[in-house]
């Protein structure tokens, strides 16, 4: 029986989409591409309460989560909202809201890898300027830099680094929160600036990468390279513990090591892109999403709603 299944992105079919599309179709799934700005929740219209354009007769077997688009907090908790109703109403969200929530949201990550003992720089995430200039001072008196990431952000936009004599940013330019890690010095003074991204499926570290950047933010889409690296076993079990730590079906887990050697994670993308890794890795990622989405996240059908 095939199944119909929804990916949901802004970005249709996007060089992500085609590829899933394109392995899911060869599983005898038929793919709908939606947006969640088109979804709604609505008791009159639609499937039991949701309308969903392109399932209007029946939920989808299957949900594959490629985007979130950027809003107003109440759009995007309208968005995760649909997210969260699939699940209830036990559709397969691949990965679901709440693994999304913990990952785009910095401050929750950062205390998830805390509890379960993942490692990770020491952070600090408040809304006092003075609390917030304490931990810069205690870190520069140590001797190190002081990363600020935008709470909610990716793909490496907005990041500073300040050095000793700095001060923190305003208020204004960090949305009333400050969100401070510790730098881990990965080769300033070399010239190889760089970090790893590994790639886990289903508890699996399944591919890996280096990244190397012309500064120290080595991301793609900062003008990072990428580079093949081998799964070596302490980047995969390390992967594989952060990814668990925020309960994500697959992720891209970044890492760097400290100048003794030792591996921390700085983040874990619950909706990963991977055209960087698929360049460097002969393993077919959207193949093997594709595998584990449907083969242990949807276990049959749904049945038509009458």
């Amino acid at each position: 029986m095939t199944l119909h299944v929804a990916i949901v992105t802004d970005d249709a079919p996007g060089w992500h989409g085609s590829r899933l599309r394109r392995a899911l179709g060869a599983r005898n799934a038929r793919v709908q591409f939606v947006s969640l700005r088109a979804c709604r929740i609505d008791l009159t219209r639609g499937c039991r309460g949701l309308f969903i354009p392109g399932f209007e007769k029946r939920v989808p077997d299957g949900v594959f989560v490629r985007g979130i688009p950027a809003g107003t907090l109440e759009q995007v908790v309208l968005r995760l909202d649909v997210l969260h109703a699939l699940r209830e109403l036990g559709v397969p969200v691949y990965n679901d809201a709440r693994a999304i929530e913990r990952t785009v949201d910095k401050g929750m990550t950062s205390f998830l890898f805390g509890h379960a003992g993942v490692p990770t720089p020491p952070t600090c995430v408040t809304e006092s300027p003075a609390r917030a200039r304490a931990f810069l001072l205690r870190q520069t008196a140590a001797g190190h830099a002081v990363v600020v990431k935008p709470l909610f952000g990716s793909q490496g936009v907005g990041l500073r680094c300040l050095e000793p004599g700095t001060d923190i940013p305003d208020a204004a330019e960090c949305n009333g929160v400050w969100y401070l890690q510790q730098y881990i010095e990965t080769g300033a003074h070399d010239g190889d600036w760089h970090d790893w991204r590994v790639f886990v499926i289903a508890g699996v570290a399944v591919a890996a990468m280096v990244r190397r950047g012309a500064t120290w933010v080595n991301n793609v889409a900062q003008g990072g390279r990428c580079e093949a690296a081998a799964l070596e076993p302490d980047l995969a079990r390390l992967a594989v513990r952060a990814c668990a730590a925020v309960g994500a079906d697959h992720a891209g887990v970044d890492l760097v090591r400290d100048r003794d050697g030792r591996l921390l994670v700085l983040e874990v993308n619950g909706v990963p892109a991977w055209k960087g890794l698929q360049s460097v890795t002969r393993i077919d990622i959207a193949e093997r999403l594709a595998d584990d989405f449907l083969s242990r996240r949807v276990a049959k059908p749904t049945e038509a709603v009458g």
